[in-house]
């Protein structure tokens, strides 16, 4: 399998390299692509926003802010922070995968809530509605939610991929874990507390960091085979 062979030692210089680099690759690259419409940092609203917050308007009754409510907690600090403890306590005691996949996994969401809290005091974007009970506070590019949901059920998707599921499993569970990843970014906007660009940007921001990530423990993990000859 994918992770036999792989001892918990010294990462390699590749692996660490590029953690470093995508992490100011995608935060530095997002910054330089907003600052040249100019339109966030001067506090406009894009185009795009308004026709998607009158789209949703007109197509979210009260059930449905009340559903994406309950929704959108599967995406808050304390909902992913109580899973993750969970996911490296499976990957560290029970799963005989690779001590250095729980490792990475908690990279991959530590570093996304870093690159979050750095985009959002760089663009300082207000919210278009601030909803304390649906954690809508502070700023709001990029959506703290997205970047968290797309990071961690990305890497779900990805554990599921590398298991010895049968195919169909595999497709059916990932397919799930794609379809509510997205679902929690989109009930930002449901709720009032974003704009459709601030999960757009999340959405982004989440899975490049993810797939920076993941191609760092592939890249690690392979090596390690090399040497171990396994």
């Amino acid at each position: 399998m994918l992770f036999r062979g792989t001892h918990f030692k010294n990462p390699t210089r590749t692996s660490i390299i590029l953690i470093i680099a995508g992490f100011i690759l995608i935060g530095g690259g997002f910054f330089s692509f907003v600052s040249l419409g100019e339109d966030v940092l001067e506090g406009e609203k894009f185009a795009l926003d308004r026709i998607v917050n009158n789209f949703v308007d007109t197509i979210n009754p009260p059930w449905l802010t009340e559903t994406m409510g309950y929704i959108t907690e599967a995406g808050s600090v304390w909902v992913l922070s109580a899973l993750s403890v969970i996911v490296i306590s499976y990957l560290l005691f029970i799963s005989n995968k690779s001590k250095w996949v729980a490792l990475f996994f908690a990279v991959n969401m530590i570093g996304i809530s870093a690159l979050t809290k750095g985009l959002k005091l760089l663009f300082e974007r207000q919210r278009p509605e601030v909803i304390e009970a649906y954690d809508g506070v502070g700023y709001s590019f990029p959506s703290g939610h997205s970047t968290g949901a797309f990071a961690f059920y990305g890497f779900m998707i990805y554990l599921v991929t590398v298991s010895r599921f049968t195919s169909k499993v595999k497709w059916t569970v990932n397919i799930l874990l794609a379809l509510f990843g997205t679902t929690v970014a989109l009930s930002r906007i449901f709720i009032g507390v974003h704009y459709f660009t601030d999960v757009l940007a999340g959405i982004a921001v989440g899975t490049a960091w993810l797939l920076v990530s993941i191609a760092a423990l592939e890249i690690m993990l392979f090596k390690k085979r090399r040497e171990t000859g396994k």
